[in-house]
């Protein structure tokens, strides 16, 4: 019964091909709008995370604060500061801490030859630059060789190596750092991230903490950078980190006000609130339109019912039953839509070759390779919305005029003029 129905609807389409076909355009054009709006959506959201992860997949960010409660006799409004003996105290009792830096920072002169600017300098440790990401584009990131022996040596965040070389190259070039001979061993990629403190990683300079405490007092460090072992226990490792530094400060690890801590973790909200949000309301959107393509298949369909009355009751005075009639509207109306659905997804393979990445971040950070563009891709799960999207279409607007057709009369249907 399904192939016969399959073939009388093909036969009635073929009968009015340019209504077929007109009526097949409302859905191709909604069809391509919850493809290309969904993989906008997702896109935008993968855009996103990529800057938000520049910052550190699992990064956490630990300042001292000022008690707020008493504890073993100490006074609460008491100032804490971080120092080296906190951060090896929690490394060694957290065990779900896996390494961490202290990180000492400053706004100094920086001079090459006949040019001068005021830049971030933040003195670091090497497990800085795998816990934040730092990757340098040329040279090399500080090693412990750097830390032991407190060499003077830089590397430069991707804006101010622009700024203060331009078009030169920078490595084993000589700059001075508040008066102080530092020379370049590395140059960073440019770092599309949408979080930071202090200052930009690209407006920044990063030297070995032993050198930084040559130029100023590093003993206390204004933040310690940590990673857990794992980022999914990230608020349990922030735990550690405060009993380890609560116990040799002697304050109570319950007072939140002594560590100021921020994870990666605590972005994640932000995410998803404006991306989810994004993509319901495109989706929404998409919908909307295929809906409306859907309306024109209902009336189309609708009005096939009345020019084929006395052709339904005919077939029903024959011997065909209502679950015919029905099988055979509803046929109609989901090849119109498959075949509607099939050229919408090839419009939109057209649309996305056509336009190609569309560009997001690169303007925010004057970047002009293409890192930031937003990138529209029709994945599985682009593929999954849009064709059940389709299918729910297709069943809602070919069910109606399907029962209205198969509802009719048999005698009044052969009267029907």
């Amino acid at each position: 019964m399904g192939r016969e129905a399959c073939l009388q609807a093909w036969d009635a389409l073929r009968r009015n091909p340019l209504r077929s076909f007109l009526t097949m355009l409302g859905v191709v054009w909604g069809i391509a709008s919850v493809t290309l709006l969904v993989a906008y959506g997702t896109g935008f959201r993968r855009v996103l995370v990529r800057g938000f992860d520049a910052f550190g997949k699992s990064a956490i960010i630990c300042r001292g604060g000022q008690t707020s409660l008493q504890a073993g006799g100490e006074r609460a409004g008491r100032r804490i500061r971080l120092e080296k003996e906190d951060l090896e105290a929690a490394l060694r009792e957290g065990n779900l801490i896996k390494m961490g830096s202290l990180e000492a920072q400053a706004r100094l002169p920086v001079a090459y030859l006949d040019r001068m600017a005021t830049i971030a300098v933040r003195g670091v440790y090497p497990e800085f630059g795998e816990i934040r990401n730092e990757v340098p584009s040329n040279g090399r990131w500080i090693t412990p060789e750097d830390i032991h022996e407190a060499r003077r040596v830089v590397v430069f965040g991707s804006y101010v190596r622009n700024q203060i070389f331009g078009n030169r190259p920078a490595l084993g070039e000589t700059v001075r750092i508040a008066g102080v001979r530092f020379t370049v061993i590395g140059a960073l990629d440019i770092k599309m991230q949408l979080s930071n403190y202090f200052s930009p990683d690209d407006r920044s300079i990063f030297i070995p903490y032993t050198a930084a405490a040559q130029i100023w007092n590093t003993r206390y460090a204004p933040v310690v950078v940590i990673a857990p072992v794992a980022a999914q226990l990230e608020a349990k490792a922030i735990q550690q980190f405060r009993v380890a530094v609560a116990r040799r400060q002697r304050f109570l690890p319950t007072d939140t006000r002594a560590l100021n801590i921020f994870g990666r973790e605590q972005f994640r909200p932000i995410i998803d609130g404006i991306t989810i949000g994004l993509q319901v309301l495109l989706l929404f959107i998409g919908a909307l339109t295929l809906g409306i393509g859907g309306v024109g298949l209902m009336n189309i369909m609708l009005v096939s019912v009345d020019e084929r009355t006395r052709e339904i009751g005919l077939r029903m005075a024959l011997g065909a039953r209502r679950r015919h009639i029905l099988f055979q509207f509803l046929a109609e109306a989901l090849l119109i839509t498959l075949a509607g659905g099939v050229m919408g997804i090839a419009v939109s393979y057209g649309v996305v070759a056509l336009v190609g990445p569309i560009p997001m971040l690169g303007a925010l950070f004057e970047d002009t390779s293409g890192k930031g563009d937003l990138h529209l891709q029709l994945s599985a799960a682009t593929w999954l919305v849009s064709w059940l999207s389709l299918l729910a279409v297709g069943l809602v607007c070919g069910v109606i005029p399907a029962i209205r057709a198969s509802r009719l009369d048999p005698t009044e249907a052969l009267r029907y003029e």
